[in-house]
């Protein structure tokens, strides 16, 4: 199989009580293996088996023809970045240079925290959330169902929240506000997005 699914980086109940291992068996194990599973039929025999995920995700994108190959491989992307971007003991505040970059671009790590979690408030349906870093100044962005950041030239992911509704729909129901306020505030891996930006460099 060229494609496997990543181990989630804690346990599954490690997120508990925010997020509860239930969410994170259907969550890991059903959807993103199901993804998984799903692309490597897709590409079986093609050029495409031996690429990496970030390659396939690139070639693929936009074209209509191959919209199910994208799809696929990009929610493994996606969700494999969204493990990273929570921890157990999260949330807080971030340090250093994502700080200071934070308070220049937003003005204030709550002023932040309002445009990311209006983002995911308002992306309509399925998408995400995004923490990126664009010609040197932080962005908040919002995407629908697959699409990522990743596609764009001089675009780089730091932070990524699901707001699919089998992200949060075991634990929060249909408050997605409350999941948003609680990835924010217990969960939002500043140490994860801090390594992505000292990359971004």
């Amino acid at each position: 199989m060229a494609f496997t699914l990543p181990d989630l980086p804690y346990a599954k109940d490690a997120l508990a009580p925010h997020i509860s291992s239930q969410t994170l068996d259907f969550h890991h194990g059903k959807h993103h293996n199901a993804y998984v599973t799903k692309l490597n039929g897709l590409v079986e025999g093609t050029d495409l088996a031996a690429q990496s995920l970030e390659d396939v995700i690139r070639s693929t994108a936009g074209d209509t023809a191959k919209a199910g190959i994208f799809n696929n491989a990009a929610q493994i992307w996606n969700h494999t970045f969204y493990w990273q971007s929570m921890r157990p003991n999260g949330g807080g505040a971030p340090t250093g240079e994502l700080a200071a970059m934070i308070d220049r671009d937003f003005g204030s790590l709550d002023a932040f925290k309002t445009a990311f979690a209006d983002a995911g408030a308002t992306q309509f349906g399925s998408g995400w959330a995004w923490l990126v870093i664009a010609g040197g100044k932080l962005e908040v962005r919002k995407t629908l169902n697959a699409e990522t950041p990743l596609t764009e030239d001089g675009v780089t992911p730091l932070l990524t929240m699901d707001v699919w509704e089998h992200a949060y729909y075991l634990d929060f129901q249909n408050r997605r506000p409350d999941y948003i306020t609680t990835f924010l505030d217990k969960l939002v891996n500043w140490e994860f997005a801090a390594e992505n930006l000292a990359a971004a460099q």
